[in-house]
Parts: structure tokens; sequence; C-alpha cells
């Protein structure tokens, strides 16, 4: 008899369903997969050592670049954990800012992440679908910090500055009929908050027409439900968090069970599925869109009724106004210092962790009292996704593996740092 030898396949590193640079040796038997072994660091950029080498607030434009699809909810783990070390809190209105900020990254998220899962399952239309709502968050972002990515928004003691009281106007152009100009404009009359209420009114259809696609899509079906189970005991084991988590069926959110900023006035559900399953991580993060809409909207009707400052006034950590700084020889030397030398935090240490739109982002700073971390661990939700893609894969088909690392909804800035 020959001898029987299971085939070594390299999946990635420049795979379009790898999701970024994942590098998967799978050892299989036919088609099904024996044992699949996670190579990263193939993005390593160094954040956490880069940022020993710089002043604290220095390193906030490091934190959008980990999960590039997350970008605030990363700013916000690490200025939490310096506002802890320094004792501060924000403003009432920076805190309403900061959650309604976060919540919009989770519906970009979940929108890039719901396009591309269904994509490498060989859903195409949803990707579109997708697309056209992040076009209107993404100007949200813009409006705010002129960057529709990296936005560097958030600040120790509060953030960058408040909502505009315009939202930026499309030009005509030789690709644009003054009609087309008209239409895309017609939104854009009022302020920011005018404009994300406006599309929290239409964005519970648009989520409708994403599940009339794909929820009880039989082929969506067949290729999700039962693929990739992970019982709640051994979701726990593995570190599992954030939907991964939730959909294993246990009831754990930071935002309610750690309150962090208004959380604890924000009325929302918290999704919870029952099998484990990626049909199930599916239904949870497309009702997680819904909540988050809920949450946008309570958030836009607070803000427009009370207006205040956004940052603190304590200009050791936070700088002065532009105006002040060109008028005022006191504060000119304060926005020096500030933008050159930073600030010392006290000795000690801190973790602050979010619900990020993956799971439970963190930052681990310690502080030797100088203006730089002396220390900064970032606890990647994706990290522990990762870690058990071999258990999950075991036993299941190579199609099954696009499945399954879609459904981890991996982004790998943040799992390689």
């Amino acid at each position: 008899m020959p001898e029987l030898r299971n085939l070594t396949l390299n999946f990635g590193p420049q795979h379009p369903a790898a999701h970024g640079v994942l590098r998967l040796v799978l050892e299989m038997d036919g088609e099904v997969i024996q044992r699949a072994d996670p190579h990263i660091g193939l993005l390593h950029r160094a954040t956490e050592k880069l940022a020993e080498s710089k002043p604290y607030n220095q390193s906030i434009g490091y934190m959008d670049r980990l999960d590039y699809v997350s970008m605030m909810c990363n700013e916000h783990g690490y200025v939490l954990a310096i506002e802890k070390l320094l004792g501060v809190t924000p403003p009432i209105r920076a805190q309403y800012i900061r959650v309604m900020f976060d919540e919009i990254t989770r519906i970009l998220n979940h929108l890039l992440w719901l396009g591309a899962h269904a994509l490498d399952v060989g859903a195409m239309t949803v990707f579109l679908y997708a697309f056209r709502e992040r076009e209107d968050l993404m100007d949200c972002y813009e409006a705010v910090s002129g960057a529709r990515m990296h936005a560097t928004y958030y600040r120790p003691g509060g953030v960058y500055r408040d909502l505009p009281e315009r939202m930026p106007q499309h030009e005509k152009s030789r690709w644009r009929t003054d009609k087309d100009v008209a239409r895309l404009n017609s939104d854009r009359q009022g302020s920011l908050l005018d404009f994300i209420e406006r599309f929290t009114e239409r964005f519970p259809g648009y989520v409708d027409e994403y599940e009339s696609l794909l929820t009880e899509n039989r082929i969506w079906k067949q290729r999700t439900v039962g693929v990739g189970v992970v019982s709640p005991e051994r979701a726990l084991q593995l570190g599992f968090s954030g939907p991964m988590l939730r959909a294993s069926g246990v009831e754990w959110d930071l935002r309610r069970k750690q309150p962090y900023e208004v959380y604890d006035r924000m009325d929302f559900d918290i999704p919870v599925g029952s099998n484990g399953d990626s049909y199930d991580r599916y239904l949870v993060r497309v009702e997680e869109m819904r909540q988050s809409n809920r949450i946008v909207r309570q958030c836009v009707d607070w803000l427009r009724d009370n207006p205040g400052p956004v940052i603190l006034n304590d200009h050791k950590i936070t700088p002065p106004s532009r105006v002040d700084m060109k008028d005022d020889m006191e504060a000119l030397i304060h926005h020096f210092k500030l933008f050159t030398e930073g600030y010392c935090l006290p000795e000690g240490e801190a973790y602050a962790a979010v619900e990020h739109p993956k799971g439970e982002f963190g930052a681990y700073l310690i502080s030797d009292g100088a203006n730089k971390p002396y220390r900064l661990k970032i606890r990647a939700p994706g990290f522990a996704h990762l870690a058990a893609l071999n258990e999950m894969v075991s036993g299941h088909m190579l199609a099954d593996v696009v499945t399954i690392i879609g459904s981890q909804d991996i982004v790998f800035g943040e799992v390689d740092r």
C-alpha cells in the first residue's frame, strides 16, 4: 500500500479572504482540515514600542492605525488610560460626543465586516449596499476632524473641537450636474447633528435591506449555520470578547457591565446568540447596528439641548485656543510646551478598556513619571480570536476557513501591532 500523507497548504498571506496579511499553514486530508497554524507578524509596525519614544499626546494618531476600521474606538481606550493616570474627567458634553462617535464607529466597522464577509462567502451585492452608508458616516468623521479615517479626534481631557454648525458641501464639477449636486447636498443644509439625525432615521430601513438579502437566504445559511461552533464555556476559556463571545450565549458587554463615559445613561439592548456558530455571529452584529443607531439618536437629542465645553480648560494638558495662542504670551508658551514636550503623568500604572466593535480593546500604561510611557501594552480583541482559529476550523472544509475568518472580523493592524 502506498503511504498516505496529509497535504500542507499555504493560505495567504496575500489572499483576498485573509482580511490582511494572515498566513495560515493548513494541514489537510483531502479537502478536510486537520490542523491550522496561523503565522502572524507580517504587518508588525512596533506601535507599542514606538509609543515609548514619544510624548503621550503624540501617540494618539498611532492608535487609529491599529484596527484601521474602528479608528476612534482605539483612540478611546488609550485616552481613557491617560485620563485615569492623570485623574481627570472630561466635560459631560465631550463624554456624549465620544459615546456618539464610538457608536458611529461601531456601525462603520460592522458595515465593512458585513460587506467583506458576504463577499468572501459569495454574496456581492451587500458589499455595495454597505459602502453606500459608510460614505455618510465617513463624512461625519471628516466634518469633526478633517480626516475620513485616521481622525485623532479624542484627546486627554475631551475631544479636539465641538461639532460643526455646517456640513461640508459637494461642489459642481464636470462629473456632476447641478441636479446631482443639489441631491447630494439636500441633507447637508443644517449642522452635523441634523445630518446624523437624518441618517439615524433612514438607517433601520437600510439594515432591513441587508437582512432581506442574507438572513433567510438559503445559500448564506448553508455556508454559515453550524460552521465554527464555539460553546459558551470554551469561548470564555479562549478569551473571546465582543460579538464573538455574545454569539456563544454569554451576555458580556463592557458598556453595561463596566460602564464608562455616559453609557449608564443610555437605553439599549445587548443581542445574544444561542448556537455560537458563524450565523449567530452574523445575527448578533446586525442587531448591534440597530442598537448603535438607537444610542446615536439618544446622544444627538442630548447634545442639541446641552451646549458646553468639550475639553478641559487646564492648559497643562490641553492646548489653548488658536485665538488665545496668537494674542496671549502665556497661551503661546503653553501651546509650545504641550506640542514639543507634552506633559508628565504621575508614576503608576493604569488599564482602561472599551467595548470596541470587535471585543474588549484595552490599553495598559506604566508611567515612571516622564512625559512618555515606560511601557504600553495593547489588548487587541482579534488576537485572542485568531488564537482559536485552529480549534474552530478543524474538521471543516477549506471553503469554511474563509467563512470562519470572516465571522471572526479580523483586522491585522491590531493583531500584529
